[in-house]
């Protein structure tokens, strides 16, 4: 089994109802790993925030189940399944990989991809990601706005073996744990992933105890049945090539625009993704793996096809994505990263979604927030590293307002409650409100943006990377645009991407974009805009 696919026929034997069962059961695996790695870790950043993901892969390195985490993270982890293939994997061993030219995003998420083998053979592998707040670098947290280099980022880590054969490499732990600011804290969040893993194989040496073979089987099965669901809603969808652009606002070390653009051709049951005519790799961060756009596209093709369709290998069997070479979509070493994975994903989300609206109009949202809003604070010595990506507003639909103050597109995370923030960090918050009026307004109004000011108690450096502060969130339809965001130090503006040194007493604050209005506003309900009017005036105050 190791290694290769099981047959196509094995996997037509089992009926309707097991192979519902039996999907259920697998996707229970993935959420449970979850669970035990939120619970398990340590940093606000993976215990309060929740920003990591946990899937199941069969031996041939294909993902089977996921569970319901980062888009960002799942669509880009079967990349670091197959770096790990190439190294020949043995029972009880565990590599660790964040390199994002050989299976990595960007450098903060680290990921553990453990074999799954409880009777002595491998049978899949458990993979855990999670972004932890500080791998190394020029700047605390590694996301230093201005690198012009991956060296500047941090710790980079091909995929190596943490654990050998089940036999703990002490040497890889120590290169970690001597690179990084918060030492404890990282050795804690990976033991948290390590256990995540270790659930997994009990869980499917349980499985394969109560089902024997016909787990294998099922492997096949549900990836066979995603792609059949996933081919017949693109064949509802009309044919014909529809495109979109937009831009990037500037890269760190100029505030030149970065152009994205998208070519989607849908022929029949298949979708092809092309990202030609976009800008070549920047001298700032904005670059992205081609790994991170497919995982952006990937989201695109969940959010236009039936979202009960289970998410394994199969949906994306249909789908090809491609980038030119040397391109801010497909970077060469020794490109920055780390924005590209957090900001243009976003982007390349936007621009696919923009290019389907003339597809189907009606299923597609106006423009969200576009941008995670990055905020990180720590301070030189290593005492605390403080990460959050901050919400905003969800583009209006055809038929609904959108949502106001929430993670938009390739971000699923919670955000770190007030309480938490303030007993973890040296760090006090002023403020957490949603923005009066930054909802574009139309028959539908825009979701509406946030504000969250922090008063920074230390000496810190304050590093930013956040988008939409000049471009606006588009309304559709007639709707108006969202208002763009704003970066505040003390009261004075700052860039969209900035680093700044600090001293304690130093009041931040993040104003996030609103989401684009969809419509006509003179076809507004007069009630709907009396609660939007009475909403304002409480959110004002």
């Amino acid at each position: 089994m190791s290694g290769e696919a099981r047959s196509s026929a094995d996997a037509d034997q089992i009926d309707p109802v097991t192979l519902e069962i039996l999907r259920n059961q697998l996707e229970s695996v993935a959420t449970e790993m979850g669970h035990v790695l939120i619970r398990g870790a340590y940093s606000p950043n993976i215990k309060e925030r929740q920003d990591c993901s946990t899937a199941l892969f069969d031996a041939s390195g294909r993902m089977i189940a996921q569970a319901e985490h980062i888009p960002v993270h799942l669509g880009a982890m079967p990349d670091a399944v197959e770096v790990v293939l190439e190294k020949e994997p043995k029972p009880g061993d565990v590599f660790v990989v964040n390199d994002p030219f050989a299976g990595g995003t960007h450098l903060p998420d680290v990921t553990l991809v453990s074999t799954i083998a409880p009777e002595g053979e491998i049978v899949g592998f458990a993979v855990s990601r999670a972004h932890h707040a500080d791998v190394g670098g020029s700047t605390p947290g590694s996301m230093p706005p201005g690198a012009r280099e991956i060296y500047e980022e941090g710790l980079r880590l091909p995929a190596v073996r943490l654990v050998d054969g089940g036999e703990p490499n002490d040497a890889v732990a120590e290169l970690i744990r001597a690179n990084v600011r918060t030492p404890d804290e990282r050795e804690a969040d990976l033991r948290a992933q390590r256990a995540a893993n270790v659930r997994a194989e009990e869980r499917i040496g349980e499985l394969l105890e109560e089902h024997g073979e016909r787990l294998l089987d099922a492997f096949d099965a549900v990836v066979e049945y995603s792609r059949e669901r996933v081919e017949a809603e693109l064949a509802d969808l009309p044919d014909g090539t529809y495109r979109a652009s937009d831009v990037l606002e500037g890269d760190g070390v100029t505030d030149a625009d970065v152009p994205i653009e998208v070519a989607v051709t849908i022929d029949g049951a298949a979708m092809d993704v092309d990202f030609a005519g976009t800008a070549a790799q920047v001298a700032g961060n904005l670059n992205a793996p081609l790994s991170v756009a497919k995982s952006a596209v990937y989201f695109v093709v969940r959010a236009v096809t039936d979202p009960e369709i289970p998410p394994n290998h199969g949906c994306y069997e249909p789908v090809t994505v491609s980038a030119p070479a040397g391109s801010v979509l497909d970077p060469t070493p020794p490109a920055a990263v780390v924005g590209g994975n957090v900001e243009t994903s976003q982007r390349v989300m936007d621009v696919t979604l923009a290019a389907l609206a003339e597809a189907v109009p009606d299923e597609i949202p106006a423009g969200g927030q576009g941008t995670m809003n990055n905020l990180i604070i720590g301070d030189r010595g290593g005492e605390f590293t403080y990460y959050e990506t901050i919400g905003g507003g969800f583009g209006a639909r055809s038929e609904k307002d959108g949502m106001d103050g929430v993670q938009v597109g390739m971000t699923n995370t919670l955000n770190t409650p007030v309480e938490a923030l303030e007993t973890e960090y040296p760090l006090r918050v002023e403020r957490y409100a949603l923005r009066p009026d930054s909802g574009g307004d139309g028959r539908h109004r825009g979701g509406l943006g946030l504000e969250r000011t922090v008063t920074v108690e230390t000496d810190a450096t304050v590093s930013l990377i956040t988008e939409r502060r000049r471009t606006a969130p588009a309304g559709v339809a007639g709707g108006e645009d969202g208002a763009t965001g704003e970066n505040l130090v003390d009261g004075e503006s700052v860039p969209s991407k900035a680093s700044v040194d600090v001293e304690a007493g130093t009041t931040v604050s993040i104003r996030t974009p609103g989401g684009g209005g969809h419509g006509d506003p003179d076809e507004r309900d007069p009630d709907a805009r009396e609660r939007d009017r009475h909403d304002e005036k409480v959110d004002g105050e």
